[in-house]
């Protein structure tokens, strides 16, 4: 044990000085009081006298002892600081060499002395901290991902992104800035901004044949506008198909803008949240805050069949790739399956949340439907039975609008600023990386998946950051 310092040695005896006079004081007082008095033996008051100084030497070995205890703990606390400023430096600022030389911290803590039965827990706890990671560090992990593109230029947060059509290289983005736009995926330019909502634009879809976009506003209304590449020359006037001219002109950003639209289809009594074009193009279907979802048809901009049912408002609509089934969300926490293969369409409720669903869409191949929730979890369903879900995914934070690729796998966007990839059994497979550096800053809205095997990007993401993201999603037995 080190010896007391000076400090501490003065200050104990100091303290000793003190409490003795004031048994010399008390001693005194008594004797002084006691002297002219004659009742009181000289015997008793010689016993009185030995028992203060009894109770003096007694007090002054308890404080002593308190004292040497007291130094022991303050060598113990300083030990201690030592330790934990050794196994942080190791753990923080040398945390590859514990990974690859588990031997040293073994060999380090065998050399320490006595250690109380705190310290060997704190040392099994870091021992089994190292040796996960050592673990971990041998899998290898079965995808690789990486952010490839950055696509700037919205001006406040983009609700939505979609990639256009096969051959095309492009994605749409749709923004609360009031504009939509269209940008290459390897120049990472805007080849056009489209300026013709009053609104903030909530989604936006690519016709799957024709150089055609489809958007919905909070305007109370849904966009049809023409984006071709051959078509982006400045100030240049083109015809459409029904014979309306569109001008794109070039503003002082380089950027071309359209401001007028082919159709606008309108009828809704609140925000259009989402719109999505039927198999074939020929048909258009929105989903409304006013709870009702719309059928429309493309070539006259006229209201076919008003859909009813929801209790609350609409979030999110999805139409199938080949057949005319649509589901539509709602922050009633249910879901509906809208069939329009015979002239009288059916309609399914599904109850399967227990908050807002935020979207639900069909799977590219299988009959299958995904739908994601603020109740923080994704669900999969088989078509043919939807008495009850296939999957359930539980996450940490709130679901956005998820996307499936060709492959099964669901891109999971979340509020939390985190994007998650899953199998359609709900195994996890990757976490999008994300730091200061890269990534979302604030919530992720919007993915979606790009099948194009010689593209750079292969998935984009969006969120309230002003941001959208291209990333190379890879197989390692791909690779």
């Amino acid at each position: 044990m080190s010896k007391p310092s000076k400090n501490k040695r003065a200050s104990s005896s100091k303290s000793s000085r003190q409490e003795r006079e004031t048994a010399q004081f008390i001693n005194t007082s008594f004797r002084s009081e006691n002297d002219g008095d004659a009742s009181l033996p000289h015997v008793l008051r010689n016993k009185l006298q030995d028992l203060f100084s009894q109770i003096e030497k007694e007090f002054e070995v308890l404080y002593n002892e308190n004292l040497t205890l007291q130094e022991k703990v303050e060598c113990l606390n300083e030990k201690l600081e030592k330790e934990c400023y050794v196994s942080d430096k190791h753990g923080v600022g040398e945390k590859q060499d514990a990974i690859d030389h588990p031997e040293v911290s073994l060999k380090v803590s065998s050399k320490q002395k006595g250690p109380s039965s705190s310290q060997k827990l704190k040392t099994a706890h870091k021992l089994k901290a190292q040796t996960s990671k050592i673990v971990s560090s041998f899998k290898t992990p079965s995808v690789n991902c990486n952010l490839i593109k950055e696509y700037l230029g919205h001006r406040d947060g983009v609700w939505d992104v979609s990639v256009g059509k096969p051959g095309q290289f492009v994605i749409g983005t749709a923004s609360a800035d009031h504009t939509a736009c269209v940008w290459g995926i390897e120049s990472g330019k805007c080849l056009l901004r489209y300026t013709g909502h009053s609104g903030s634009v909530n989604s936006i879809r690519f016709h799957p044949t024709k150089d055609l976009v489809l958007t919905a506003a909070g305007d109370q209304s849904a966009h049809i506008w023409q984006f071709a590449l051959s078509l982006l020359e400045p100030q240049k006037t083109v015809s459409s198909d029904d014979e309306t001219t569109c001008e794109v002109e070039e503003d002082p950003e380089r950027s071309p803008i359209l401001r007028t639209p082919i159709a606008e289809l309108t009828g809704h009594g609140g925000v259009v949240a989402a719109a999505d074009w039927l198999p074939g193009g020929d048909q258009v279907v929105t989903a409304s805050w006013d709870r009702t979802a719309a059928l429309y048809d493309v070539e006259t901009g006229d209201l076919l069949q008003s859909l009813t049912g929801h209790d609350q408002e609409l979030t999110h609509t999805c139409a199938h790739h080949s057949q005319k089934l649509v589901v539509t969300s709602s922050q009633d926490t249910t879901f509906r399956l809208w069939d329009f293969r015979e002239p009288i369409h059916s309609v399914s409720v599904f109850q399967g949340h227990t908050d807002t669903v935020t979207s639900a869409l069909f799977t590219k191949k299988e009959d299958k439907v995904v739908s994601g929730s603020d109740d923080r979890t994704v669900k999969v369903w088989d078509l043919r039975n939807m008495r009850s879900p296939l999957a359930t995914i539980r996450s940490d934070s709130a679901v956005n609008k998820v996307d499936i690729s060709l492959s099964g796998v669901i891109a999971v966007p979340h509020d939390n600023r985190q994007i998650r990839l899953y199998d359609m059994t709900g195994q996890r497979i990757a976490r999008l990386s994300r730091s200061s550096r890269q990534g979302h800053q604030r919530m992720v809205c919007s993915v979606a998946w790009l099948n194009e095997p010689s593209a750079s990007c292969n998935l984009f993401s969006c969120g309230f950051d002003r941001l959208t993201l291209g990333w190379n999603v890879q197989n390692t037995k791909d690779m």
